[in-house]
């Protein structure tokens, strides 16, 4: 069996550029389909995508999953968090009754959620569906110490991995990842400014609701930490292992694995961003199997959509997580694709194309 360093290793081995040829004979095949030339706009170049990632003119997004990671962070002992840590395991229940928002979002697009527990803090008694993969009880914290080993943060990369892997294994034609943690949107705060040299106050947001002492504690923790590791910050898991979580190593491993197989993988809102820009870290041909699914309301979302090199889906002032916005893309994305392999041509059709009989 695979060490998880082989098994990082074994999937960044295997991730290559999309090939520009299968985008142009997308573009192409957009061409001859019936209508005018760009009026399906965005549409078209989500399909061109998905057909460029698959490498075949008839792309599949069949079964789509998303998968849900969830982990509690050391360091809410901070007090950056305006609700009790408590509510991530509460959550985690809520996910698996099919009581939040993102099982009506996930439900109304046919999409299947997937909810795996990374690293709560406190451990749940058996409930039906939850996929127990735990690093530890939760992050150590990262203004006082590094959050994890080294082996930690690998070990939650794999589980990524091998999330994704059996997903593709069970037919999924479509990722997307989402996440649950309290305290996460510190956590990924710390990480944009770490990653692309913006300021504490310049990334800090609001999360779930802080009110202004709670985000005067966010920033100040983040500006403690960039301190404490600025010297350990190099390398992309370095980064991981100092600041990140257990669950945004988990969706970094599955934007990874999505590469290394030629799956699009469609990335939820800030935190999950910032997994992403981590998988782009890891290996920059990662971000050619990207969606991003929306623009968060938080402000450190934007300097990591620049470096992953997407443009959001849908911009409807979301900031909830849970993989809301990914599941609302997943429709998108679906539609996209519906319409370029089941639309007519203009020859099959028997419709003048452009002034021709």
């Amino acid at each position: 069996m695979n060490t998880g360093t082989e098994a990082l290793e074994t999937t960044l081995k295997a991730i290559m550029p999309v090939d520009p040829y299968w985008i142009r004979q997308a573009e192409q095949r957009q061409l001859q389909l019936t209508k005018p030339s760009g009026s399906l706009g965005r549409l078209e170049e989500v399909a061109n995508r998905c057909a460029g990632i698959q490498q075949t003119l008839s792309p599949s997004v069949q079964n789509p999953r998303i998968l849900l990671f969830a982990a509690d962070h050391g360091v809410c002992a901070e007090g950056v968090n305006p609700y009790p840590q408590a509510v991530t395991a509460q959550m985690v229940v809520n996910f698996l009754r099919g009581g939040a928002a993102i099982n009506a979002l996930a439900r109304i697009n046919e999409v299947e959620l997937l909810v795996v527990d990374m690293g709560l803090a406190s451990e749940l008694p058996q409930i039906a569906g939850l996929v127990r993969r735990r690093i530890a009880a939760g992050t150590r914290n990262f203004c006082r110490e590094a959050a994890m080993s080294p082996a930690q943060a690998i070990a939650a990369i794999r589980v990524g991995i091998e999330m994704a892997g059996l997903a593709l294994t069970e037919q999924s034609r479509l990722l997307a990842i989402g996440e649950m943690g309290i305290g996460n949107t510190t956590a990924a705060s710390v990480l944009t400014a770490a990653i692309t040299g913006w300021p504490a106050e310049a990334v800090v947001g609001r999360g779930a609701g802080a009110d202004e002492a709670c985000l005067a504690r966010k920033v100040r923790a983040v500006e403690r930490a960039l301190q404490l590791h600025r010297a350990h910050l190099d390398l992309p898991l370095d980064l991981l292992s100092r600041l990140g979580g257990f669950e945004i190593a988990a969706m970094c491993g599955v934007c990874l694995e999505g590469a290394a197989r030629r799956c699009p993988v469609v990335v939820d809102g800030f935190i999950a961003t910032v997994a992403a820009a981590l998988a782009v870290k890891f290996h920059p041909s990662a971000r050619d199997y990207l969606f991003s699914a929306h623009r968060s309301t938080e402000p450190g979302q934007a300097p990591l959509l620049e470096l992953i090199g997407q443009e959001p889906l849908l911009f409807l002032q979301m900031r909830l997580g849970e993989g809301t916005g990914a599941a609302l893309a997943i429709g998108l994305i679906k539609a996209a694709v519906a319409a370029f392999t089941e639309m007519a041509t203009f020859e099959s059709a028997g419709v003048a194309n452009q002034g021709k009989p």
